[in-house]
């Protein structure tokens, strides 16, 4: 066995760090911009449980990674060789069809600066995870996708790649989320088996370890209700929300009989203790009366159709009521979004957060959700649920990685 370490960049509030932890991976530090969504990835990953060596080199707070290329390169000059996987996401705005895929956003150049690091620390292997977008060309400018320059890039730099799209539902995860997903090997780190890989050789074993790693948790099929049908309100009470004042929050019962979904969400706690993030919206007379409608007519697990919506007078382009019975779509950052199955109300954080696959003791930080100009500033807890890698993929693919080294690299 060998050290298993990693970098997470571009961590969010921590989705893909806790996967790789729990796959057996050590944490040696995570780079994250926005204060909120670091504050939520310390206080579970760094205080909560002590998952990263963290140097003394590297303050442990909110910075971007042009911040660590120019304060700390001489430090990770120092990690060269001895770190073996940098992961990230990084922020994937610019490519995705959910906004304007503008092929000018800043943010897309963030690729480039995970690439510098790379090359500075030369990691035996790599993981990048990004929206569907990335591997689809900007129609603007008729270029190749953002994916085969990161592809050739990394070629130059000694890695071979191998890219694929995946959907988290192949991970028990109760959400369809197609995602590309890159690994990269380094090149002096290759058996020969590998060299001769596909991209789709390497999904067939990433789809191989989601099979197997399902039959070991008890998931087959995991859906809506599976995850969440335990923080329905019929039944229990209303209770003022413990870290928002003004706001309900429901008071927490755990059912008599776990479903295997619900016992990988709940393990670690007590019988009905409750997991943070269950705020209750406060929704206005006349938007209670339009779910209510919408609830009674729309087709469970669908898109809402333009005649329901013009019925009630609704404008928003985006709205799907979720069935139980089904896995939901892609849980974005807007809870306006997505509609309960049941209830007329949007879903607290921590229903999203466990459509997500965030297990209940994982508790997050910071506002509920931005408005206005805060917005540029802030990453609120829809925000960081919705952007974050589902941890029960990035456990598998963790365990994947590690899988595949064991058996295949070469390390002389």
């Amino acid at each position: 066995m060998h050290d298993y370490n990693f970098i997470d960049l571009f961590a969010g509030c921590g989705g893909l760090s806790l996967g790789l932890i729990n796959a057996g991976f050590e944490g040696v530090f995570a780079i994250e911009k926005t204060e909120d969504a670091f504050k939520t990835l310390k206080h579970n990953l760094c205080d909560k449980k002590k998952a990263f060596s963290w140097p003394n080199w590297l303050p442990c707070q909110h910075m971007t990674t042009s911040d660590l290329l120019a304060n700390h390169k001489s430090d990770l000059e120092n990690l060269k060789d001895k770190v073996f996987l940098i992961a990230g996401g990084p922020p994937c705005q610019g490519f995705s069809f959910a906004g304007l895929r503008n092929p000018d956003d800043p943010r897309n150049r963030l690729t480039e600066e995970y690439i510098k690091i790379v090359s500075i620390v030369r990691p035996k292997m790599l993981l990048l995870e990004n929206v569907r977008g990335f591997q689809v060309a900007f129609r603007e400018t008729a270029k190749e996708p953002y994916s085969e320059k990161v592809s050739k890039l990394l070629d130059k730099k000694g890695y071979k790649v191998f890219k694929n799209m995946i959907s988290a539902a192949e991970f028990g995860v109760p959400q369809l989320r197609h995602r590309f997903i890159m690994v990269a090997i380094r090149k002096d780190c290759l058996s020969k088996k590998l060299k001769k890989y596909s991209d789709n050789d390497i999904l067939d074993l990433i789809l191989h370890n989601a099979k197997l790693q399902k039959k070991e948790w008890g998931l087959k099929s995991v859906t809506v209700g599976d995850a969440i049908s335990d923080l329905e309100l019929s039944g229990k009470n209303k209770i003022p929300c413990v870290d928002c004042k003004g706001f309900n929050q429901l008071q927490y019962e755990q059912p008599t009989k776990l479903n295997p979904y619900l016992k990988i969400m709940r393990k670690g706690l007590k019988k009905n203790e409750m997991p943070n993030s269950l705020r209750l919206a406060k929704h206005k007379e006349n938007t209670l009366k339009r779910y209510e409608y919408i609830l009674e007519h729309a087709q469970k697990g669908c898109a809402v159709n333009s005649t329901i919506k013009e019925k009630v007078n609704f404008k928003k382009h985006c709205l799907s009521v979720l069935s139980p019975d089904k896995i939901s779509n892609t849980i974005t950052t807007i809870p306006e979004d997505t509609l309960h199955y049941k209830e007329a109300r949007i879903l607290t954080a921590r229903e999203t957060a466990r459509i997500q696959s965030f297990p209940d003791w994982f508790e997050f930080q910071g506002r509920y959700t931005t408005g206005g100009p805060r917005r540029k500033f802030e990453c609120p807890r829809y925000t960081q649920i919705g952007n974050a890698v589902p941890p029960l993929m990035a456990e598998t693919l963790g365990k994947f990685i590690i899988n595949l080294a064991e058996s295949e690299l070469n390390y002389e």
